[in-house]
């Protein structure tokens, strides 16, 4: 929900550098935000930086309180959209809101050819804050007016935050028996309620109503519940339950006083029954009553017990995060130990039943000791020479994703490990032993691995080494040890069990990365328990050839009821579903009156739900029902209402007994046989058909106390036939859903994928084919109907990126591109471009592609010039071959290759594509490598120039002869300078001299050189034998040749508007196609 005023812009600006960009040599860079306060962030919104090549089109957001923990925002994949240009502002929506003071951006993905670049802006409002902070030791108690309050409707909210899984948060209690108390469980809040039930009063096994998870991770987390009678809702942070209390009361009566924080034992004050709460307590409201605000202001409705302080101090314990079970580790230098031998301390968290805590090398050779989580177990072993090894146990599923505190000790010839303050375990020792390099964390490098165990996945703080302390911070700054993928200031760990998606009571387990469902004794199977092992009718039972007998049906398959046990008849034409009760022998009634009636209550073998399941799905239900009497009546009453309660008729509402609808009754004054009140035995028998009332599930008669009175009456079994379910079921989804939302809650679709039958993670689409639709560098984009082709980046144009754009130039023509900026090639410094170029360190890197035809000689092709006196030239020399020129340091003279000797102004189709990594050049489509003589980098590049320029060097003679001919689909990095030409016509970006003419000679020509190449031979033979021929078809060419230079002057002008009129629409449009593409977002793939 976005209401509330910008907190810190940033957004538009446009003074100084214009946005934050990081350093190349950063290995992990982010963008933080400090808000001074804790505000509460409702959106946030990026830019890339302005006027550059600069932005970020993915990052992760994490917050913290104070700067230290961090904790990364859930937001579908977990990653946030960011941008596609520098200019554009595009805007996150948080879900939910987040209460904090400090924001971190971490991009993940940026412009593949430019760099890292953000302005970003902050949306939100302030709110108000009462804090307390307890330390384990302290309380506050709110104390009522008088001695009890009894409450039918109780709303309780507060935040809280720590680092321990245990502690009191609330409780009260009554004389009568009445309590209810909040605490933390193993990381978990547990609710225990009792409203005037005294089974509960005198049960040692009182029950909790749990909710949420690892809500001891030092961030805060919202709590409230709300009680209106016996129904209750809990909530922590976004997950819900609702229940109802057990007992007969509907109020909370609760003596003397609430105590927050703990539980103090009457009479003694300061000690406490329970384990306290150790953290902070934000916003605590107890029926509208602000209890911090109270106890700051020292009311005398509050008790303060211990050292309750109004500021939270809670001690920040640094964690980080071992990304990945294949390739995390973390490397630390032994400390010296003043005792010898060494020492190692640590906390962790996992949901990994194995993996590699700690390896050391030892001392003396060849020993080596590991420690490490298997089949949820903690070994140690210690690897001695040869296969020999000594190994201890400790621990119980330490991968509960609790923390769990290690402590390995060599002293006495002993190597100890103690787990969570158990009993230690110990390997004897004959010899002292000491450290030999590095302590690995989590797993070990490259070099230094000889484990079989997968690396560590999971979090780790409080490490110590020799008893002295690790700084993470100094690790993570490359002052301390060695690490690979991590994550610092970070515990990322999740509960993927919280919701549980294992439906009809699976049991959920995980690892880090994923979670699976145990579906034994549920009834169901399937990745998450959905699918019924049974049939849904006994319809279903005979198509697949069962005969009579007992099943098991699912009547509404994989919905929320089970299976039931029914009987199904398949002797007859019909199927028929069977279901019997708890009284079906004929049952005596004698002495029953209305007011003391007799009572029958029926249980079948289905619950209710079940059974309503049952005959819905059902296209006839039946029962009958049998009624002997004497002197016993059914409706005949004074009062002329129903004395015996048996169901309905046949028709509902009628109140009549078959023989008055047949027309049959033994006195037809009366509806009903036995109303004739006769001192002989009489009998009503129906079958009630009318399924809204059925089945039947109580029996009351009230007139058998009568001097010989007596009834007699049977219940059948309810009986139905027909799968109207079956029938019913509709054709599912067929397609793609994304960026799935309920209620403002974003779901992890890729994940659910994985654990649904018929579902699979991502979408196939055209653009993921194995086959490119499209070309040069063309983005091919998904539509909800096909696909589209990008050719924005690309210098060739076309619905699929593949087509020639052409430029006829003259001796006086010439296009030069002017960049928007003083512009460094090397802006695209992204991980792409390093992994290219690792045959050199340095970042310069250039690509340049194109085709020509001409017959001049000499010719200049393409420039590039900056405004450091830096140049690149490509030209063709006076004997036709082709030369590039790179100067790249003023103060020498410039390198020149000439990678084809051969004339190339032939007239025919060339295609050049020039590489430059660091000193490395290399001339692709003549196969040809050249080493420069320095690497430097392109510094503020100001123009590239297509024909005539002007230049002072040696290529001053090609420069001033310009170039007649075609050139086509030239690319300069991400600049295609010809089409720019042809669709930006008067910007100023663009610059052309002369006449400039589209064309297709680049296609032509190329037509033209395969055509004379394949066929020379034959075209030689045919010119003999039809010599006259040729020499008349020479004559109407030299004739025709006359006539087209005369018209090109006239025709020239018009054929250049409607060209470039044609080109401007064409080419516009891919040029905007980015806006387009933003637009359609949102689309489903069907």
């Amino acid at each position: 929900m976005f209401n509330g005023y910008p907190l810190s812009v940033f957004l538009c600006n446009t003074s100084g550098a214009g946005g934050w960009s990081p350093m190349v040599t950063d290995q992990e860079p982010w963008l933080q935000v400090d808000l001074k306060e804790q505000m509460e962030v409702t959106a946030v919104a990026t830019q890339g930086r302005y006027d550059s090549w600069d932005w970020v089109s993915s990052y992760l957001l994490l917050y913290s309180d104070t700067g230290r923990v961090w904790k990364q925002y859930r937001h579908e994949d977990g990653r946030f959209v960011g941008n596609t240009n520098s200019e554009a502002v595009v805007q996150n929506k948080l879900s939910h809101p987040v209460r904090t003071r400090f924001l971190r951006f971490v991009p993940r993905d940026w412009n593949p050819s430019g760099w890292m670049g953000l302005r970003v802006e902050v949306y939100g409002c302030s709110y108000k804050s009462y804090v307390a902070d307890f330390d384990g030791r302290s309380a506050l108690l709110y104390r009522f007016n008088q001695k009890s309050m009894s409450t039918v409707k109780d709303v309780i909210s507060l935040r809280f935050k720590s680092h321990q899984a245990e502690g009191v948060l609330l409780h009260g209690e009554g004389q009568r028996g009445d309590y209810i108390t909040l605490e933390l469980h193993r990381g978990r809040l547990d609710l225990y309620l009792n409203l005037d039930d005294n089974r509960l009063r005198f049960s040692s096994g009182r029950v909790a109503v749990t909710v949420g998870s690892l809500l001891d991770d030092q961030h805060w987390h919202s709590v409230q519940m709300e009680r209106f009678n016996r129904q209750v809702n809990l909530t922590v942070d976004s997950h819900t339950q609702h229940f109802q209390t057990k007992g007969e009361g509907h109020s909370l009566e609760v003596d003397y006083e609430l105590s927050f924080g703990g539980i103090p034992l009457p009479g003694k004050p300061g000690t406490f029954l329970r384990k306290n709460f150790h953290g902070c307590m934000e916003n605590l409201y107890y029926n509208g009553i602000n209890v911090i605000d109270l106890a700051k202001r020292r009311k005398p409705q509050i008790h303060s017990v211990g050292n309750v302080t109004f500021s939270c101090s809670q001690p920040q314990l640094v964690a980080c995060t071992f990304v990945s079970s294949g390739s995390s580790f973390l490397s630390l230098p032994s400390a010296a130990s003043a005792t010898g031998g060494f020492s190692v301390r640590f906390q962790f968290r996992t949901w990994n039943p194995d993996g590699l805590l700690l390896s050391v090398q030892l001392n003396p050779e060849p020993q080596r000791l590991e420690l490490q989580i298997s089949n949820s177990r903690l070994y140690l072993t210690l690897h001695n020479s040869g296969r020999q090894k000594s190994e201890v146990s400790a621990g119980h599923r330490v991968n509960d994703g609790l923390w769990h505190s290690v402590s390995l000790d060599t002293r006495n010839l002993q190597i100890t490990l103690t787990v969570d303050n158990e009993p230690s375990s110990a390997i004897e020792l004959w010899e002292q032993l000491e450290s030999k390099g590095s302590f690995y964390f989590g797993g070990c490098s490259a070099m230094n691995c000889q484990r079989q165990t997968p690396a560590f996945q999971g979090c780790m703080r409080l490490l110590f080494i020799n008893r002295q302390p690790m700084n993470l911070n100094h690790v993570q700054q490359g002052l301390l040890g060695n690490y690979n993928e991590l994550q610092f200031d970070t515990c990322n760990i999740r509960d993927r069990c919280l919701p549980n998606l294992c439906e009809h009571g699976g049991r959920c387990s995980q690892t880090w990365s994923t979670f699976t469902c145990d579906c034994s004794g549920t009834g169901y199977s399937g990745a998450t328990c959905h699918n019924s092992i049974y049939e849904s009718s006994c319809e279903a039972y005979k198509l697949i050839g069962s005969s009579s007998g007992f099943f098991s049906i699912d009547p509404d398959g994989s919905g929320p009821l089970g299976p039931t046990q029914v009987y199904c008849n398949m002797t007859e034409e019909k199927v028929w579903t069977v279901l019997a009760h708890n009284s079906t022998a004929p049952v005596t009634v004698q002495g029953s009156s209305p007011r003391k009636p007799h009572i029958m209550k029926l249980n079948y073998s289905a619950s209710a739900e079940q059974l309503h399941a049952i005959v819905s799905g059902s296209e006839q239900c039946q029962q009958e029902v049998v009624y002997n009497c004497r002197k016993s009546r059914l409706f005949n009453t004074k009062d002329g209402s129903p004395d015996e309660a048996t169901g309905e008729a046949s028709c509902p509402g009628v109140q009549q007994c078959s023989c008055s609808l047949e027309e049959n009754c033994i006195d037809m004054n009366y509806f009903c046989n036995c109303d004739a009140d006769a001192d002989a035995w009489a009998n009503d028998t129906g079958v009630l058909s009318y399924k809204d009332h059925l089945p039947v599930s109580q029996i009351v008669i009230g007139d058998t106390n009568r001097t010989g009175s007596q009834a007699v009456y049977h219940i059948g079994p309810l009986r139905c036939y027909g799968d109207r379910g079956t029938a019913s079921q509709q054709r599912g989804f067929l397609g793609c859903i994304r960026t799935l939302t309920i209620n403002g809650v974003s779901f992890d679709l890729e994940e659910r994928a994985r654990m649904t039958p018929g579902v699979s993670s991502g979408c196939p689409g055209y653009c993921s084919g194995s086959s490119s639709l499209c070309h040069n560098r063309g983005r091919c984009i998904e539509k909800s109907n096909g696909y589209v082709c990008d050719c924005s980046q690309s210098a060739y144009g076309g619905t699929t990126c593949n087509q020639e754009v052409s430029v006829s130039f003259d001796m006086e023509s010439s296009v030069t591109y002017t960049f928007q900026e003083p512009f460094s090639v090397m802006q695209n410094r992204s991980s792409q471009a390093s992994s290219v170029s690792t045959e050199s360190s340095s970042r310069a890197r250039e690509d340049i592609a194109f085709s020509f035809v001409t017959s001049q000689r000499p010719a200049m092709l393409l420039t590039v010039s900056t405004f450091s006196q830096q140049y690149i030239a490509v030209i063709l020399a006076k004997n036709g071959s082709l030369q590039i020129w790179y100067h790249l340091q003023t103060d020498r003279s410039p390198d020149v290759f000439s990678p084809a000797l051969n004339n190339l102004a032939d007239g025919r189709l060339h295609r050049i594509r020039i590489h430059r990594v660091g000193k490395n050049l290399y001339v692709q489509d003549i196969h040809t490598k050249y080493t420069l003589s320095s690497d430097a980098e392109l510094i503020l590049i100001r123009s590239l120039t297509l024909g005539r320029e002007n230049f002072n060097e040696k290529v001053v003679q090609a420069a001033s002869k310009g170039f007649i001919g075609c050139l086509s689909s030239v690319q300069f990095n991400h600049v295609a300078p010809l089409k720019a030409a042809l669709t930006n016509r008067g910007s100023s970006l663009v610059t052309i001299r002369g006449p400039l003419v589209q064309s297709n000679c680049g296609a032509l020509a190329e037509s033209t050189s395969h055509t004379l190449q394949d066929h020379a031979g034959v075209m030689f033979v045919v010119c003999v034998v039809t010599a006259v021929v040729f020499i008349a078809v020479c004559a109407l060419a030299v004739i025709s040749r006359l006539l087209y230079q005369q018209r090109r002057a006239q025709r020239s002008n018009s054929i250049k508007e409607d060209n470039r009129h044609s080109m401007y629409t064409d080419y516009r449009t891919e040029m905007h196609l980015h806006n387009s593409v933003r637009d359609n977002m949102k689309e489903y793939y069907i």
